[in-house]
């Protein structure tokens, strides 16, 4: 099960029950040192420079305890205790600024700041914020709200943020992005557990760990689903096979592409694996077809009236599964599913989800998990299922648990990443195994997408959407 996102008020009563129950506060901090510490460890290597700022709270004893664990690595530490601490810490900054190598961890102030950061604090974070350098940030970044995520005067602007016991509400905020930078949850720490979670709930990879399922030694390829890819015209054929590649790395018994004939050519030479099909409209036979996925490089204008209409039928009415992404987000009516209609994926970015809502990319952003729950209610909520892509892409319905992604990167931010994704979602969805976890089978499509992302962009250089295509193939812990 996902992890809860808790505001400030459930976090101090998550940490009053711990000590309730005779853990002490000193063992949870040794363990929440030691996970900061791992992190610091992943972002740099032996010798690198590294700046510890202590403050006089939780947090800094938090990054203190971080230190311990960093003997290999150049740590200056901090304690600010010590006014002369201040200048220091200036110091170290103009030695290193722009450093690469360089990393600060960031352990100043936590979640109970309730006021905004003045003076020499000020100076300081301003300081950290102009040298250039990487900057981790313990649980929260120094001077952000982290119920709202609201800058508190001036705040950290953090390359990672690593929190501890459970993500905060704030940090989830699309305004707060600049100042979290990747977000991490050291979860196991030492905290007891309650009852205290919300509608939001941070996707982990032990959510997975197993899963999916091993396939028995004698499956057949009739065991495990048809997905029917309806994607592609002139001009935008690549979105077509992307979809179908996607489509394929989730391994579905068979993959079927209906394309444009203006571009059969060019999809059907890149598709070993997938039957290809000319089409230009016309009945299509849902009963074949265990899902669909409808949208990727289906051209707004030029189309023939019948290949909208078809894929408008098809969303009201076939009982398979339908995912559907890009234009054709725009062609479905609002309203109720038809009767006997299958469960439903919308794959919308930020820009589609306020077209379909009539608002503007960034209202959205503002409320993303609003976003959601209206663009469910646009088709009567039961079984649509929604993936507003973004930063932490979210997963829910028009009501119940909303599911926050924690893969994922900027380096997504190209062409055809979305259709990958949509054909992934039909490729896992078609698998009849993988369907009484429906909610789940969705958001491993997308935890495993953006973890494949994150894989590349680890390496170091520049990656193309097909070799997302390719990562989506390697093995990771979880896989069964």
């Amino acid at each position: 099960m996902p992890e809860p996102v808790l505001n400030v008020a459930a976090m101090r009563a998550r940490e009053e029950r711990t000590w309730a129950s005779g853990v002490t506060p000193e063992s949870v901090i040794r363990r929440a040192g030691a996970a900061v510490a791992r992190v610091a460890q992943r972002w740099t290597r032996v010798d690198d420079p590294v700046l510890v700022l202590a403050g006089c709270g939780n947090n800094g004893e938090d990054a203190a305890v971080a230190d311990q664990h960093l003997a290999d690595r150049d740590t200056l530490l901090l304690r600010f205790q010590d006014p002369q601490a201040f200048g220091a810490a200036r110091a170290w900054l103009g030695e290193h600024r722009g450093r690469a190598r360089a990393l600060v961890i960031d352990g100043l102030f936590g979640i109970g700041l309730n006021r905004p950061v003045e003076g020499p604090w000020r100076e300081l974070v301003e300081a950290v914020n102009e040298a250039g350098v990487r900057v981790l940030a313990v649980d929260v970044p120094s001077g952000l709200n982290a119920d709202t995520g609201d800058v508190m005067g001036v705040a950290i602007e953090a390359a990672v943020t690593v929190t501890l016991g459970a993500v905060k509400t704030g940090l989830l905020r699309e305004e707060a992005a600049r100042q979290v930078g990747r977000l991490e949850l050291a979860g196991d720490i030492g905290l007891t557990g309650g009852d205290e979670g919300g509608d939001a709930w941070w996707v982990m990879v032990s959510d997975f760990e197993g899963y999916p399922p091993r396939r028995p030694v004698g499956g057949h390829k009739g065991e495990y689903g048809h997905v029917a890819v309806v994607a592609g015209s002139v001009g935008y054929h690549g979105a077509a096979v992307l979809a179908a590649r996607g489509a394929m790395r989730a391994r579905p018994g068979r993959v079927t592409v209906y394309t444009d004939e203006g571009c059969y050519g060019p999809v059907a030479g890149q598709l070993s694996g997938a039957m290809v099909r000319p089409w230009r409209g016309g009945a299509l036979d849902d009963e074949r077809y265990d899902a669909w996925v409808l949208g990727p490089g289906l051209a707004s204008t030029g189309l023939s009236p019948a290949v909208r209409e078809e894929v408008c039928r098809i969303w009201a009415t076939a009982s398979g599964v339908v995912v559907v992404d890009a234009s054709a987000l725009d062609w479905l009516p609002s309203g109720p599913l038809g009767v006997g209609a299958g469960r439903r994926v919308v794959t919308p970015h930020p820009g589609e989800a306020g077209r379909l809502l009539g608002m503007d990319a960034g209202a959205v952003q503002s409320d993303r998990e609003g976003a959601v729950r209206r663009l469910a209610g646009r088709w009567g909520g039961g079984g649509v299922e929604v993936v507003l892509k973004g930063r932490h892409t979210r997963i829910g319905g028009e009501t119940g648990p909303m599911w926050i992604n924690s893969t994922g990167n900027p380096g997504l931010a190209q062409g055809g990443s979305g259709d990958v994704l949509a054909g992934y979602l039909g490729g896992l969805l078609a698998q009849p195994g993988l369907r009484g976890e429906f909610r789940k089978a969705v958001a491993y499509g997308v935890w495993r997408h953006g973890a494949a992302a994150d894989g590349l962009e680890g390496r170091g250089r520049a990656w193309t959407v097909e070799e997302l295509v390719e990562a989506l193939g390697e093995a990771v812990e979880t896989d069964g």
